[in-house]
């Protein structure tokens, strides 16, 4: 994932740069942006945080190349937020082998990828375990998930699994229990904040772009009281989200990473996000609704981005049980 010149010699990127980077894809299509960090994020984590540092070291160069693509499989048809306690999907473990069945949803780009990173409970222990399934594996079934409004370029999939039969060397070895896969969610997390952060962007920008070449009443559209004063809040949230992410990409470059901090920055920024596309979608008027301005497909994709990786409500709890020191999670 990291350009080659930037790694010679062992040095690795900044936290700030891995972010930038998702920041100036998001501000471009939010799509890309998530098509990108399904592998170099949420895939590359769950190998790097679940697995051995065996396994890790002989998956990423792979990984990072993109030779080995996988997706991460957390959320089912019937268990979202609630998945922690409601996942569903059981595994059995049979020898050397183990056997999955259950059912995974909104699982976007898992048509091109190789392997599932496949998470689910152990009937011996009711603990949550981690597993790399081929997708072409027998008792695999995708099927994509039609009529979305968000994220249109990002194919998203249901996958049934029916008895499939995944080798024990195949077993993400550093996943025993859900608080596990919580670091891989504390760790990607951020990501999407970043993604919120660009989207914002994007959104700003093109409606700028709109308002300095319209023309309403003889005079520009940016030339109206009311229409400066909302770019003005738009950028003011492009620009303290920036910060926000810019913060905490700094803290987690000194290794500290914690659940409330990236929780605080996907829920805050998103809900701004919200914000600074509808004004973009106001200030564009009823050009606003086509994709000849850009402003309706950031419109629509920001609503995929304020659901995943944790709902709005869901991160504010995680932030709430931080600072009274009492979960409200039932």
């Amino acid at each position: 994932m990291d350009p080659p010149e930037l790694t010679a010699g062992g040095a690795q990127p900044r936290a700030l740069y891995h972010g930038f980077r998702i920041f100036e894809l998001a501000r471009t299509d939010a799509s890309v942006a998530t098509f990108y960090t399904a592998q170099a994020g949420l895939f590359r984590t769950a190998c790097r945080v679940g697995g051995t540092p065996e396994q890790f070291a002989a998956w990423d160069p792979a990984i990072r190349s993109f030779d080995l693509t996988g997706v991460f499989c957390l959320t089912e048809p019937d268990h979202g937020s609630d998945i922690a306690g409601g996942l569903a999907t059981t595994a059995r473990r049979e020898g050397d082998q183990w056997v999955l069945t259950g059912a995974k949803r909104w699982i976007g780009r898992a048509f091109s990828a190789d392997v599932l990173a496949v998470f689910a409970r152990d009937e011996a222990d009711g603990q949550v375990k981690g597993f790399l399934v081929d997708r072409q594996a027998p008792g695999v079934r995708l099927a994509k998930i039609h009529g979305k409004t968000s994220l249109r370029m990002m194919q998203n999939a249901d996958i049934h699994l029916d008895a499939v039969r995944v080798p024990e060397a195949m077993r993400l070895g550093a996943v025993d229990s859900f608080k596990d896969v919580a670091a891989m969610l504390r760790a990607m997390r951020s990501d999407v904040a970043w993604i919120a952060t660009g989207v914002q962007a994007g959104a700003y920008e093109a409606a700028l772009h709109y308002v300095r070449s319209r023309e309403q009443f003889g005079r520009p559209l940016g030339g109206f009281q009311l229409v400066q004063e909302k770019l003005a809040r738009m950028l003011g949230n492009v620009t303290a989200s920036l910060t926000m992410v810019a913060a905490l990409a700094e803290q987690q470059q000194d290794g500290i990473y914690r659940d409330e901090d990236s929780a605080l920055a996907k829920m805050w920024i998103s809900l701004h996000m919200r914000e600074t596309v509808a004004l973009a979608r106001e200030v564009v008027g009823g050009n606003g609704i086509t994709l000849a301005t850009d402003v309706a497909r950031f419109h629509a994709d920001a609503e995929a981005v304020y659901s995943y990786e944790g709902t709005h409500e869901i991160n504010a709890l995680v932030v709430g049980r931080s600072v009274t020191g009492t979960s409200a999670f039932v």
